[in-house]
């Protein structure tokens, strides 16, 4: 059980509990690769795909992500003595003991030097793949900062830069993506270059909507439909083209002339020996925490599998559903409990503290001030147990939470528009601290409404 601080111990603590180990126990990185990926003697079967080991002179283990040193763990213990070795990059904190896949450490919302030294180890250590190759990749969120190796000309400091001002624009996951992969040696498929003509079996734990390939991790393996001109009206649309560093407003111009070649896409040769399987996502986090729900005696449905838009547009939209479900189930009716998965974005307006999961929980819990939701709790969560730049996994909003704030000299809607929901949950003790879970599958609301007597 990932312990979950802060919370007072009542029926809705121990609720919220449940629903937090039972998604997170779901979306294990090790039991993902266990489902999916199974050795038996000298074969191995990833998917709907069966290889067998004698056949391939080297059998290797990359990865990169949050969940990265997790599926290698499950990955190497299911392999055995056929591994002959590995290298993955994740977080911070996210080490597991492994016995022959050696671990780098790197940054992660910002790309750092140990990024940079993880990709550079990765592609050495993979040298210079043959057919008779089997390389086992284990990608997961986070690993589009983590594996960070810039085109020639642009540098790390440039990189940071535009994360920075990317993270703070209020860009979706497709358009941050979109601009990272023109500005890589390893992904938008560029990754898929340097290991043909190897056999490849790609493992995703996805942490993107709709679970599309070419944005999990910034597709380092997938073909990349995007181009430098998508990216140059991204920059626009957010006016950011401006204020990117010199060598980087230069790079994307250049290619969007056609002076640089796009990163390869679909009919490319160096696809043809890969395969993918996607080994967990949002939703099989959100339907273990229903089918939790329902044990527990409430009357469990989903309320969306795909929430996104300003955090605070999607609190208000989210509060008003809830609302219609109490309505619908009466107030002495059974307990309610909604849950819905995705995620949402941020647009950064002041200089407070605090992820879109706070965010959401924040702006939800000025909506319910206003209206008639006691005995209600929403949760929300990052799965991977950080939102945004701080220790905090999300927080939970009740009707009374604006009003305690108050009672502490506290104005729930001045710490809203400074978006620091982090020092306003903190001071109530109503953060939701996990610590790193190992996982990595987008974000999880819970809406817990109890009958009134």
């Amino acid at each position: 059980m990932v312990m979950v601080n802060q919370l007072c111990w009542d029926e809705r603590a121990k609720n919220t509990q449940e629903l937090v180990d039972a998604s997170l126990e779901a979306s294990s990185p090790q039991n993902a690769v266990r489902r999916h990926m199974i050795r038996e003697g000298d074969w191995l079967r990833v998917g709907d795909c069966t290889y067998h080991l004698p056949d391939f002179k080297r059998v290797l283990i990359i990865g990169f992500g949050k969940a990265a040193a997790a599926m290698a763990q499950a990955a190497e213990g299911l392999l055995g003595n056929w591994l002959t070795g590995g290298l993955v990059v994740t977080h911070y904190g996210h080490a597991l003991p492994l016995q022959d896949i050696e671990i780098v450490e790197a940054g992660h919302p910002l790309p750092d030097e140990n990024g940079v030294v993880g990709a550079e180890r990765m592609l050495e250590f993979v040298g210079q793949p043959l057919d008779s190759d089997l390389i086992i990749a284990l990608i997961s969120g986070g690993g589009s900062t983590l594996f960070t190796l810039p085109v020639p000309g642009v540098t790390l400091s440039d990189l940071q830069v535009v994360n920075e001002l990317l993270l703070l624009s209020g860009a979706d996951i497709h358009q941050f993506n979109a601009v990272r992969k023109h500005l890589s040696q390893v992904k938008g498929g560029r990754l898929a270059q340097r290991l043909y003509p190897a056999q490849v079996v790609s493992l995703l734990l996805s942490d993107v909507l709709g679970n599309d390939e070419s944005v999990i991790a910034s597709g380092p393996l997938a073909p990349d439909p995007s181009t430098f001109e998508e990216v140059w009206d991204i920059l626009d649309e957010f006016r950011l083209s401006e204020e990117l560093p010199g060598a980087v407003r230069g790079y994307l111009r250049r290619g969007a002339r056609g002076e640089i070649a796009d990163n390869p896409d679909r009919g490319d040769r160096v696809f043809e020996r890969i395969e993918s399987v996607i080994v967990g996502d949002n939703q099989l986090a959100a339907q273990a925490a229903l089918a939790r729900a329902e044990e527990l005696g409430f009357a469990a449905q989903m309320l969306t599998p795909g929430l996104k838009g300003e955090a605070r547009e999607a609190a208000q939209w989210v509060v008003g559903q809830a609302r219609k479900a109490r309505e619908a189930a009466g107030v002495a009716g059974a307990p309610v409990c909604l849950v819905g998965g995705g995620e949402t974005i941020v647009r950064v307006r002041g200089d407070g503290k605090g992820g879109r999961n706070q965010e959401l929980a924040l702006a939800a819990a000025v909506e319910m001030a206003v209206g008639n939701d006691e005995k209600a709790r929403l949760v929300t969560l990052a799965t991977d147990g950080r939102d945004g730049p701080t220790d905090a996994a999300g927080a939970f909003a009740e009707s009374d939470s604006v009003a305690r704030a108050a009672g502490l000299g506290i104005d729930a809607l001045q710490y809203l528009e400074n978006n620091d929901s982090y020092s306003f949950f903190s001071v109530l003790g109503d953060l939701i601290v996990t610590g790193p879970t190992g996982t990595n599958v987008n974000d999880l609301v819970f809406w817990l409404s109890y009958s009134i007597e």
